[in-house]
Formats: structure tokens, C-alpha cells, sequence
């Protein structure tokens, strides 16, 4: 292999790491309230569920609707520290799990978009214990499909894959 394309791959594997990036400045509707602070920072690589489903409403029409995510979390090193899934829930390696409730919403062009959360259930002692909020930040991919969601692929799932940060916040 030429140094040129081991050089390309080291690059591509360095950017394909999960460590989490450092996020632009957040919309103010997504801000946590006073009070919290940041009590851990995990960086998801995983995709976005889709279902082809018949639009509500709008009979014969059909629309790629969101299922569930799956993705695992990562820490600063790139060490696997938890997973995400329907619900939405975020498990960690220790056990400690929350449920969060979208509050918020920031569109974001060619991604899905930013979150504000509320926890609104937490369980287990550990990394997760005391977490309040959560803010989906940095979002790359995750967009339901533009086509291919009709009668004939009712039923039908797509898996996008995506990445984002994830911020957990708590009065602790």
C-alpha cells in the first residue's frame, strides 16, 4: 500500500472515531434551564428506523414515519459507554438508564434535527443517575428517506444511518 493511501485511510479512520465533537452554538430554545449542568457528553453512531406507513389523514398516501433509533454511545476516548434506543431511551454500560419526552426542536438543513429533552423517567444508580435534561446536538444524517415509501412497501423499514452528541444534564 503507498503511503498516499495508507495516509487517506489513518485520515478516514481518525474522522470515522466516535468521540464526540464540539458543538456550535445551541439555538436558545434548546438551552437547559439555570441550574443544570453538564454531567456527561456522549457521542451516538448508530441509525435512524424508519417505517413506510399510510399517511394519517390521507388515505393511499404513504410516508417513511420514525420507529425507534439504535445507536451506541461513545466517550471522549472513544470508548463504548451506553446505547440508544425506542422510547427514546439512553442505557449505560453501568446499568442507569432514562427515558426522555422531546420539549424542543431545532431543524437542521440535511439532518435530523436538534433536541431539548426531559427526562421523564430515570433508573439505576450511575453515569445517568440525576439526569433532568438532554440536548441532541450536532447531528449528521438520520433523514427519512426522499423516496421508495408507497402501497407496494407498506410495512417496509429503512435504516439511515446518523450520528449526533448527546448532552445529559442534572442539578448534581
Amino acid at each position: 500500500m503507498s503511503v498516499l493511501r495508507m495516509t487517506v485511510v489513518l485520515m478516514l479512520s481518525a474522522c470515522a472515531s466516535a468521540a464526540p465533537r464540539q458543538t456550535t452554538a445551541v439555538p436558545e430554545n434548546l438551552r437547559v434551564p439555570e441550574g443544570q449542568r453538564l454531567l456527561l457528553r456522549a457521542a451516538a453512531q448508530g441509525a435512524q428506523i424508519y417505517s413506510c406507513k399510510e399517511k394519517v389523514g390521507a388515505p393511499a398516501t404513504f410516508e417513511w414515519v420514525l420507529k425507534e433509533p439504535a445507536a451506541e454511545l461513545f466517550d471522549g476516548s472513544g470508548a463504548k459507554i451506553g446505547r440508544h434506543y425506542a422510547g427514546p431511551t439512553w442505557e449505560s454500560v453501568d446499568g442507569s438508564r432514562i427515558t426522555g419526552q422531546v420539549m424542543e426542536r431545532s431543524a437542521v438543513q440535511g439532518a435530523i434535527p436538534w433536541l431539548l429533552l426531559r427526562a421523564s423517567s430515570n433508573e439505576g444508580a450511575g453515569a445517568l443517575t440525576g439526569v433532568n435534561y438532554i440536548q441532541r446536538v450536532d447531528t449528521v444524517g438520520g433523514v427519512a428517506p426522499s423516496s421508495g415509501c408507497d402501497a407496494t412497501h407498506a410495512g417496509a423499514e429503512a435504516r439511515v444511518s446518523y450520528s449526533a452528541n448527546y448532552d445529559f444534564y442534572g442539578a448534581r
